[in-house]
C-alpha cells in the first residue's frame, strides 16, 4: 500500500478540467473538414467521388453527419484545397447544423432554461449500442476515466433506462435493434434526452441503405444532440455533451 501511495504522489494529479483548461490534442487529431474553393479547377468531382458516405456536395459543402473524417478527400485532393482543422467542437442541437459551407464555426446553443434546470447539475445515462464497431462506444466509455471524469460535471452512465435522464446512442440502428432502442427508450422517464454519437448513430454512416440498417437514430427517435465523428474524439463528445447543459 506504501508503494502505490508513492507512485500516487509520484504521478500526481490527471484528471483535466474541461471547463477551465484546453487540454492538448494529439498530432494526428483531425477536425472541422475546410474547404478552399478557391483552389477547386472547374468541374473536378475526385473529393465527391471518393468519399465513401457522400459527405461533400455539389457545391462543396461537408456533411459532418456523414464524414468519417478518412482523410481521402484530402490525399485525393490535387490541388490541395480540402484540410482537416485542429477545431473539436463539432456538436450540433439539429440535424442541418451539420452541414458546414465554410462560414464561422457557430457553436451549437444549450438547452432552454427548464432544460437547463432539469439536467445542468446531474445528467444520467443509458449508452445503447445500435449495432456499433465499439469504436464509439470505446471513446465514450473512456470519458469515465480518471483523465476526463466525467463524474466531476454531473454526467454518469446508468445500468438501466429506468434510472436514466436520457439515451446515448451509438451505431447505425440495425433492424435487429429496432425493437430493444424503442422499448428503450419507453423505458426512461419523461422528460429525456437523446444523444446520437458518432457518423453511424447520426446517418448511418458507412452503412446507409443497407436493407438491415435504419440509418441512425433520429429515423426512430427524436435526436436533441448530435455529435458527429468516426469514432469522435472524447473531447468531441466531452464538449457536446457539456454545452447541450450549459456548463460552457
Amino acid at each position: 500500500m506504501i508503494r502505490e501511495l508513492f507512485v500516487s504522489l509520484k504521478q500526481g494529479h490527471r484528471t483535466i478540467d474541461y471547463t477551465r483548461t484546453m487540454p492538448a490534442l494529439p498530432d494526428r487529431f483531425r477536425g472541422l473538414p475546410v474547404v478552399d474553393r478557391s483552389k477547386c479547377p472547374a468541374g473536378c468531382r475526385i473529393c465527391r467521388e471518393i468519399c465513401p458516405t457522400a459527405a461533400i456536395r455539389e457545391d462543396l459543402a461537408i456533411d459532418l453527419g456523414r464524414c468519417l473524417f478518412c482523410n481521402s478527400c484530402s490525399r485525393a485532393c490535387p490541388s490541395g484545397a480540402i484540410s482537416f482543422s485542429r477545431e473539436h467542437r463539432l456538436a450540433a442541437r439539429k440535424r442541418e447544423h451539420l452541414v458546414t459551407d465554410n462560414s464561422a464555426l457557430q457553436l451549437m446553443e444549450s438547452l432552454d432554461k427548464e432544460g437547463r434546470r432539469l439536467f445542468g447539475r446531474s445528467l444520467k445515462l443509458r449508452q445503447v449500442s445500435a449495432g456499433g464497431c465499439n469504436a464509439c462506444e470505446a471513446d465514450t466509455n473512456v470519458l469515465s476515466t480518471l483523465v476526463f471524469d466525467l463524474g466531476q460535471y454531473g454526467v454518469q452512465f446508468v445500468a438501466s433506462p429506468r434510472h436514466a435522464d436520457g439515451l446515448l446512442i451509438t451505431g447505425p440502428v440495425s433492424r435487429n435493434m429496432q425493437l430493444a432502442l424503442i422499448k428503450t427508450y419507453a423505458a426512461v422517464p419523461a422528460p429525456k434526452l437523446v444523444i446520437a454519437v458518432g457518423a453511424c448513430a447520426i446517418s448511418g454512416g458507412p452503412y446507409t441503405g443497407h436493407p438491415e440498417v435504419l440509418n441512425g437514430a433520429d429515423s426512430q427517435l427524436p435526436v436533441d444532440l448530435y455529435i458527429p465523428g468516426c469514432p469522435p474524439h472524447p473531447l468531441t463528445i466531452l464538449d457536446g455533451i457539456l454545452r447541450l447543459l450549459g456548463r460552457l
